[in-house]
């Protein structure tokens, strides 16, 4: 970002006590908050003409944006810094960091005389986890990539890792700052030295290796224009070879369709190196299609597998020439199905594992003859087994009720390898040996935070429309329901994604500070299949909202909390979710915590990837979904007057998900249109993106000032 052009002198007046939205007649000093001039523009939407007064913050990278972003910066630390509890907080969420974080493993070279494991380990407040490499589980590991040593301030992440077959390189991804762009790199194994490739401008997609190290296939975007890199639209993305030891721009263009700019492109090679399997996406809507290209030939050329954009199609794994996927196709809940490639109509398809009755089919993978798949149920996980047929066998035994991701490796593997989590359990590892199925614990954390003090229950909300939700809540055991409790909500609420139990330090220390943590498990994710998602997207996003508001009700009424006692979180999509419901509700929550917030519903799909979202809220270019948007866009239903929560915004300055310019203006406009001595901040973190990646120093800075934050707030 460029320096200010000007500095915009302000003060802070700060008390012990601000008021709350509930209890605005507390005594408090208002903030001098900077001046945020008004524009005067305007646009028409289907004869709908709308005002757009804080335009000018969409330029992130002007001046005279960055004299704001400082001025409010400076407003908002002031703020942060005198609060009595962040010193002891940022030392206790320091603390509860301060432990061993292990990524799973993954064996390569699995026919050679020896293995080759690669995984991440975190020693606890390194900034980023390295990469190390081992020829056994126990045996002693080397560095193969440290990331904390590419950037002074550990803001170079690495973002992606994908090993040859034979363990002799690894492709590596580096994200810059928190920015979605990939920078990918080639690193020999065995002597740990970098070979002369990179690979630029990748964004939104993975590599796959050649079976014989040959090369690999990425998908990139065009390099942006000057000035554009953080803002600009990501359209044309295409897919690409890069032959090793050549230079990018000698890359062979396998896939791109000019008429189609929305589409993308993601790539996987079969485990017999067969076949090219190319997923084809638009947009954020779980509808895909499926390329295929023959490995066997010289020149490859790619022709259609499944087509339509019906629905969601994910490769599973291929022998011969079946294919294996799991899709959403006539079953809400997913199922897998067998697709022949030489005869792949889809009246020729077959059902290998049908649809639950009841549970969310979410991953599976094969190995050898037994396909191992991932259900969730009420958002909790289970793992069935089925036999190559789609014959049932036993369940595999998990450690606990939580949440299990991993089961990753080729499908003639000997092991693999899952991990186990929930709100009170750090994220362990097992490992699990394929030709006797016995499970046994690789690696599991030791924290300084005493697990077994706390519980945790699942209970069900009745939605506005009588719809059962299902929230999880996590408090101390010894905590009485007095209403007195400080409570967080949390919620996200859409592109079919499902949030399950999981451990946070962060979340540690809110519940060490004697706060309850409850997360609502709204319509529009995807906790019960395709369905649930499609309730609360589109015209239907207010179900979301109302969900999440019955949520809150449900813990006020049940002696949890109360309103002037009751936070509420969400980032990104739930950053929308929260700029929501206290622009339609502010009497209900004592303070609000938007995260890279989606805020201006009506030019969200102008910048980067926005346009993707489209199939999940409807677009302004549309006439049919202008009043939709406009009944709930965060940054249009501000009202001047009104006195809303104690509100701490945040965002970074490398955001190129959800860029900056939406909290920026919202955050401006709810500063005008505060009606109480209530605080509205904004905290904007530099060489910080989305989320992914940020280092763990930022992230406790961070999570300091949110809790000490509500702690204050939420008397």
């Amino acid at each position: 970002m460029k320096s200010p052009a000007l500095l915009i002198a302000a003060t802070v007046a700060l008390s012990a006590a601000f008021s709350s939205a509930q209890d605005d007649t507390r005594t408090a000093m208002p903030i001098q908050y900077p001046e945020s001039k008004t524009v005067d523009v305007s646009d028409d939407y289907h004869g709908r003409v709308v005002a757009d007064p804080y335009r000018w913050l969409e330029d992130v990278e002007s001046d005279e944006t960055a004299a704001w972003v400082a001025a409010q910066n400076k407003i908002t630390q002031s703020y942060l810094e005198n609060l009595p509890q962040r010193q002891a907080m940022r030392q206790k969420l320091e603390t509860l960091w301060n432990y061993e974080r292990y990524g799973l493993p993954e064996a390569q070279g699995e026919s050679a005389a020896s293995k080759t494991y690669l995984y991440t380990h975190n020693d606890g407040l390194q900034d980023q986890s390295v990469l190390y490499k081992t020829d056994s589980l126990e045996a002693e590991r080397q560095v193969l990539i440290d990331p904390n040593k590419l950037s002074d301030d550990g803001t170079v992440a690495l973002a992606g890792w994908v090993p040859t077959d034979d363990g002799d390189l690894v492709a590596y991804g580096l994200a810059d700052g928190g920015s979605d762009w990939r920078t990918w790199k080639v690193r020999d194994v065995a002597t740990g030295q970098d070979l002369d490739d990179v690979v630029r401008w990748v964004k939104f997609s993975g590599i796959a290796w050649m079976p014989d190290n040959s090369g690999f296939f990425y998908a990139r975007y065009d390099e942006p224009v000057d000035g554009q890199a953080m803002t600009g639209t990501n359209e044309n993305q295409k897919l690409y070879f890069h032959a090793l030891g050549t230079n990018q721009s000698a890359d062979r263009l396998v896939l791109q369709r000019p008429d189609q700019p929305k589409w993308g492109f993601s790539p996987e090679v079969t485990d017999d190196g067969r076949y090219l399997v190319i997923g084809n996406w638009k947009g954020t809507e779980p509808k895909t299609q499926v390329f295929l290209g023959d490995l066997r030939q010289d020149e490859v050329t790619v022709v259609p597998l499944i087509e339509g954009f019906d629905a969601d199609y994910t490769f599973v794994a291929s022998i011969d020439n079946t294919m294996y996927f799991l899709t959403d196709h006539e079953a809400p809940r997913r199922r897998l199905i067998a697709v022949d490639v030489d005869d792949p109509a889809r009246e020729n398809w077959r059902e290998v594992i049908p649809q639950d009755d009841a549970d969310v089919l979410e991953s599976v993978s094969l190995f050898g003859e037994t396909f191992y798949a991932s259900y969730l149920k009420d958002a909790r996980a289970r793992v069935a087994r089925f036999g190559i047929d789609g014959t049932a066998r036993a369940d595999l035994s998990l450690p606990g009720v939580g949440s299990v991701a991993g089961f990753g490796g080729k499908q003639d593997a000997s092991e693999t390898f899952f991990s186990f989590t929930n709100y009170v359990t750090p994220t362990s590892i097992y490992r699990l040996d394929l030709a006797t199925g016995e499970v046994s614990l690789w690696r599991s954390p030791q924290v300084d935070f005493a697990v077994d003090d706390y519980l945790t229950e699942q209970v069900f909300v009745t939605g506005k429309d009588g719809t059962k939700v299902p929230m999880i809540i996590t408090r101390h055991k010894d905590s009485q329901l007095d209403g007195r409790n400080r409570t967080l909500l949390y919620g996200y609420g859409g592109f079919n994604i499902s949030l399950t139990p999981s451990y946070s330090p962060a979340i540690a220390g809110w519940l060490d500070s004697g706060g309850i943590y409850a997360v609502a498990n709204m319509r529009g994710g995807g906790e019960y299949g395709r369905q649930w998602h499609e309730d609360g997207m589109r015209l239907k996003k207010q179900n979301v909202f109302d969900d999440f508001i019955a949520a809150a009700e449900h813990l006020i009424e049940n002696n949890y909390t109360r309103s002037d006692r009751l936070g509420i979180r969400g980032g990104s999509n739930g950053g929308l979710l929260v700029g929501a419901v206290m622009t339609q509700r502010p009497e209900l929550f004592g303070a609000c915590l938007p995260a890279v917030g989606v805020m201006d519903m009506l030019r969200y799909h102008k910048f980067t990837i926005g346009w993707a979202w489209a199939t999940e809220y409807g677009s302004s270019d549309e006439a049919d979904q202008i009043d939709n948007l406009l009944s709930y866009s965060p940054l249009h239903n501000l009202k001047a007057g009104t006195c809303y929560p104690p509100t701490l915004v945040t965002t970074a300055d490398r955001d190129d998900r959800v860029v900056p310019g939406h909290s920026f203006k919202f955050a401006a406009a709810l500063q005008a249109a505060q009606g109480c001595a209530n605080p509205t901040l904004i905290r904007i973190e530099t060489r910080a993106g989305h989320g992914a990646g940020t280092p763990v120093s930022k992230r406790i800075e961070e999570y300091a000032d949110l809790w000490a934050f509500l702690i204050e707030v939420l008397q």
